[in-house]
């Protein structure tokens, strides 16, 4: 037996259920396809192409070391699989499940339809803690924990089957390579892995929230976690081994572990909602803000956004290190967000868009209902209006960050430096090419939080806001952990009300 083990967002051969249960069988064809339309799809970019490309190619060696070669064929997938069934008769497909856009849900459907017209069994194995078809909250903390606790699956030491030919990889976008993003790869984020349980991640808990330490203290594994160079497990694992080893120590390290496994689970629980509710990556959760916002945004107010040339210093130089790096650390994805949708009132389909191409790690499942708890159209989150002076203050008390990557206002006196309007030569920075703010910051905070609050006290809203909590909100213990529904029945206080802390899309 000969089965095809079609390789997705799961770049890696360690903890692959896929590739081992086929292997198991018999002869494997390992195969990746780059897919000419879904690299046409406007969330994508080519800073991911290019760390997807690496990644291929970090897989491709990794397979080498088990005597296989990976296949790597260009076209839509249906097509791809015909031809390799005309080769070599294969009748079964592995692959794992994938909670991704409406797109790869609309190509794996075709995949499925191909393959009950030509007789090949598709066998999906899950790679996460996430749940596929989901009846609702209440249990699914056990289940994914369940599966965090199993063993990683191990793959054969050799592999065996066809040596088939490949296609060239090609250059599927033609711009935004982004060259300061981070590099593709397994041995990349085994690096990373290491160094942040070791060293980096020492100061997680207290640094991650600055542009100025983030950069550093996060773990920045999750490029390699959204596009499955690292399991969700290997690195959960790792955590839970280090957690055993700094256990009763004074060093920071304790409570800095126990945040990074916390945020294990949190992406977990975000890329729930989009698997349980494909629909919030184009409908507002709550259906009572459809229509809130303009559908088309003020074009001068989303390039000024995009650009970093809102006038709002921090938020600038936040969206130009994105643009230069393709990273950004979790507070400040939140705070960008809610300044788009908030002060600049634009709708968050839009701006979410944007921030998906310029994010290297782009996770849809986590992505598109963040950029709806950021927006405040989820109708069961805290409404939180960052303030993008005080984050400036408070997140980079020196100006270091904000200078850097916004040099014109160089000359600005820290006292004046997030609000460079109150400065008495606040005019000569139009001569450097430093704009005026593009809203009053307060003025326009204000207008959005009546807005907002006028659609919460609509009288349908309860109705509609109690069917979103009972479907996606976490099930939590006064100390915020995920527990199991049956944990509460027993005694054990669980609140199903509100997911009021805040997650970014990044670690």
């Amino acid at each position: 037996m000969t089965a095809i083990v079609w390789f997705k967002r799961d770049l890696r051969t360690t903890d692959h259920g896929a590739l081992a249960r086929a292997a198991f069988q018999g002869d494997v064809i390992p195969l990746y396809v780059f897919e000419p339309e879904y690299w046409a799809e406007p969330d994508v970019s080519g800073r991911q192409f290019d760390f997807v490309r690496e990644s291929v190619r970090a897989l491709g060696d990794d397979l080498a070391t088990l005597g296989m070669s990976l296949v790597i064929r260009v076209g839509h997938v249906p097509d791809v699989l015909s031809d390799l069934q005309a080769e070599t008769g294969f009748h079964t497909l592995f692959s794992h499940e994938e909670t991704g856009s409406g797109w790869t849900y609309a190509r794996d459907r075709a995949v499925a339809g191909w393959c009950g017209a030509n007789g090949v069994t598709w066998h999906e194995v899950a790679q996460s803690g996430v749940v596929r078809r989901l009846n609702g909250r209440d249990g699914w903390a056990a289940q994914r924990n369940a599966y965090l606790r199993q063993p990683q699956i191990v793959v054969p030491e050799r592999l065996t089957g066809p040596d088939l030919a490949s296609d060239p990889v090609p250059d599927l976008t033609q711009a935004d390579h982004c060259p300061h993003r981070q590099t593709g790869g397994r041995p990349q984020a085994l690096s990373l892995l290491g160094s942040f349980l070791t060293e980096r991640g020492q100061t997680y808990r207290k640094d991650m929230s600055s542009p100025v330490t983030g950069e550093h203290a996060c773990s920045r594994l999750s490029p390699y976690l959204a596009f499955g160079c690292l399991s969700g497990r290997e690195a959960s694992q790792a955590t839970a081994a280090r957690q055993r080893e700094v256990k009763g120590t004074r060093t920071g390290w304790g409570g800095s572990l126990k945040s990074f496994q916390a945020r294990l689970a949190w992406r977990d629980h975000f890329m729930q909602k989009l698997e349980d509710e494909p629909a919030l990556e184009h409908n507002c959760l709550h259906r009572a803000y459809e229509g809130l916002r303009p559908a088309v945004p003020d074009a001068a107010r989303l390039a000024a956004w995009q650009a970093g040339e809102t006038g709002l210093p921090f938020v600038d130089a936040c969206m130009r290190y994105l643009n230069a790096t393709g990273w950004l650390n979790f507070r400040m994805r939140s705070m960008v967000t809610a300044v788009a949708s908030y002060h600049l009132w634009l709708d968050w389909r839009v701006t979410g868009l944007h921030l998906a191409r310029q994010f290297t790690d782009f996770e849809p499942g986590i992505h598109w209902p963040q950029a709806q708890m950021q927006s405040g159209t989820t109708g069961m989150n805290t409404i939180r209006i960052y303030n993008p002076v005080k984050q400036g203050k408070d997140q980079d008390p020196t100006g270091v960050f904000t200078r850097r990557w916004c040099p014109e206002l160089a000359g600005v006196p820290d006292a004046h430096l997030q609000e460079p309007w109150l400065w008495d030569g606040a005019a000569g920075l139009l001569d450097r090419g430093y704009p005026a703010p593009v809203v009053d910051v307060a003025a326009a905070a204000r207008e959005a939080r009546d807005r907002v609050w006028a659609v919460r006290r609509g009288t349908a809203f309860k109705t509609e806001a109690a069917r979103v909590v009972d479907k996606h909100a976490s099930r939590k213990d006064p100390q915020g952990h995920f527990v199991d529904d049956r944990a509460g029945r027993r005694g054990r206080k669980t609140s199903p009300a509100k997911d009021t802390r805040q997650m970014g899309f990044d670690f």
